[in-house]
């Protein structure tokens, strides 16, 4: 029975997440459903990431095992096809059998975009979180962004009531910069792995470092006491993309 490895984008609004839910429509949900039929019979599909709901995807990962013989693109044709267009496999190959989206992945990489101007696009309103003039300090937000980098407690970073075995997690890459053709700015992660909302609260932190409530020292002592009350607010779901998952 093949293995099969895809890479999905989606925009992520009104959708209930990566996750299959009680209730409401899931990326998960779509593609076991469009690939279970595709199969003649109930497939699961796991995901490299667990995105929250209105969370979008340029690069999500997912295996999946088939009895089905096809190749690669002709599934991902035919998968498509079963999809909404808001959820696209835009890539397919067959994996080893005992690839794992998740378990396998060596970094993830994710996306935040601010829309720091005074009118906001419509065109950009649903992957952005606003936050009008006056503009950030992008160079204090960079500045602070760093302080993530290394193997470090996120405790103070995680959704609040969260139960992990671990909240430490090694940050390989934090970065701030703002685009120079709008008033954009991004913020880039990248790691071995992410709490719930990890990426949303840093986000969040970063634009009171940006809006100048605090020094860039101030995230320092927001890592070390592992308190989530003491970091920024939880930035809205809109404006995070997860882009990229690399394995060995």
């Amino acid at each position: 029975m093949p293995t099969f490895r895809l890479t999905v984008a989606y925009d992520g609004t009104g959708f209930v997440g990566w996750q299959r839910q009680p209730s409401g429509t899931s990326i998960q949900g779509l593609l076991e459903d469009a690939l279970g039929a595709l199969d003649g019979r109930e497939v699961v599909v796991t995901g490299a990431g667990r995105t929250d709901a209105g969370v979008h995807a340029i690069g999500q990962v997912a295996g999946v095992s088939l009895e089905r013989v096809i190749d690669g693109p002709t599934l991902a044709r035919a998968v498509n096809a079963r999809l909404p267009e808001a959820v696209r496999v835009t890539e397919a190959s067959e994996a080893p059998p005992a690839f794992h989206a998740r378990f396998n992945a060596r970094s993830k990489t994710y996306r935040y975009r601010i829309w720091n101007g005074e009118v906001l696009s419509p065109f950009e309103r649903a992957y952005v979180w606003h936050v009008a003039a006056p503009p950030l300090d992008v160079e204090a937000m960079a500045r602070a962004a760093l302080v993530f980098e290394g193997r470090h407690d996120f405790a103070a970073f995680q959704a609040a009531g969260s139960e992990t075995r671990t909240t430490e997690r090694t940050v390989s890459s934090s970065r701030v910069s703002r685009a120079p053709d709008a008033p954009l700015i991004i913020c880039e992660i990248s790691g071995n792995g992410f709490l719930r909302h990890m990426v949303r609260n840093i986000a969040g932190t970063l634009a009171e470092v940006g809006r100048g409530h605090h020094p860039v020292a101030w995230v320092e002592e927001v890592l070390a006491s592992r308190a989530r009350a003491r970091a920024g607010p939880t930035a809205p779901p809109e404006g995070l993309f997860l882009v990229r998952v690399d394995y060995e």
